[in-house]
């Protein structure tokens, strides 16, 4: 941890410089949607302007978010809010996880846990989707039921009969902010269904898979994200670089850069550059 600490120390601030005075170091860009890109209601104007520069610069980035919805969903969900272009670099967990379904347990059937708008999930397996625990050969968590949106106990007294049967969970993140709203995700019922000693597959930041699907090993990365628990870690799991985005997930826990080595110890990580929001 004292190593960790003092790596930590080394973190560029990059709110006066901005991305451009580091760009001609990376290939490809990684950059997180929700807490960087938009808030779940609006987006943010200084990472559009970021986008456009990346493209203007031949910059190649993709839009690598813990959404367990498949990247067509997401990607209507970004259009309503505005965003008029970059679609096809949009991947989602939930894409990284259908293709896993259809290709490893396409017969087998499933107990859907989470609200009906992530129905978008079960393209071409609908079929085996089950009403009764008993008939599934394992849990699909995309995350919270819709009237069981805030209470873990219920999670813990649903599912402690059931963990011999494994869950797979398409959105590691354990919360997000809607606007100034906090949000529980699938990866609280996943920690809950660990806890209680299921098994868990990820889908998702910070696990590799998502990543291997997307780049190849001689290309310079660099992350972009606000969760230190998925995009700073998933990035620290693969040894590329990364800047933390403080302003999203993390900001009632940050209120100042002088305080940024306290929060990296916390959770284990380590960033090499640091900006509030994210800009050119």
């Amino acid at each position: 941890m004292r190593f960790l600490s003092y790596i930590s120390i080394m973190v560029k601030n990059l709110d006066q410089e901005g991305l451009k005075s580091i760009i001609n170091r990376y290939d490809l860009f990684f950059i997180d949607l929700w807490g960087v890109v938009h808030n779940g209601i609006e987006l943010y104007e200084n990472s559009i302007n970021v986008l456009d520069n990346l493209a203007a610069a031949n910059k190649h980035f993709i839009l690598l978010t813990n959404a367990p919805r498949p990247n067509e969903t997401v990607i209507n969900f970004l259009k309503k809010m505005g965003l008029k272009k970059y679609f096809e670099n949009v991947f989602t967990s939930g894409e990284a996880a259908h293709k896993y379904l259809i290709s490893h347990l396409g017969k087998k059937n499933f107990f859907h846990i989470g609200p009906p708008r992530d129905f978008d999930l079960f393209k071409n397996i609908e079929k085996n989707n089950v009403l009764n625990i008993e008939d599934a050969d394992y849990f699909l968590c995309t995350g919270l039921f819709e009237d069981q949106e805030n209470d873990l106990d219920y999670y813990k007294k649903f599912l402690k009969k059931h963990i011999s049967k494994k869950l797979i969970c398409t959105n590691p993140d354990l919360i997000v902010h809607r606007g100034n709203m906090e949000e529980l995700c699938a990866g609280s019922i996943a920690k809950v269904f660990e806890e209680l000693g299921g098994e868990v597959i990820y889908f998702g930041k910070p696990h590799t898979e998502i990543y291997n699907m997307c780049f190849g090993s001689n290309e310079k990365v660099l992350a972009i994200g606000d969760n230190l628990r998925t995009d700073i870690k998933g990035a620290n799991n693969l040894k590329i670089d990364c800047i933390f985005i403080s302003e999203g997930v993390h900001r009632k826990e940050f209120n100042n850069f002088s305080e940024l080595n306290n929060l990296l110890e916390k959770y284990d990580v380590k960033a090499n550059f640091f900006q509030k929001e994210l800009k050119w």
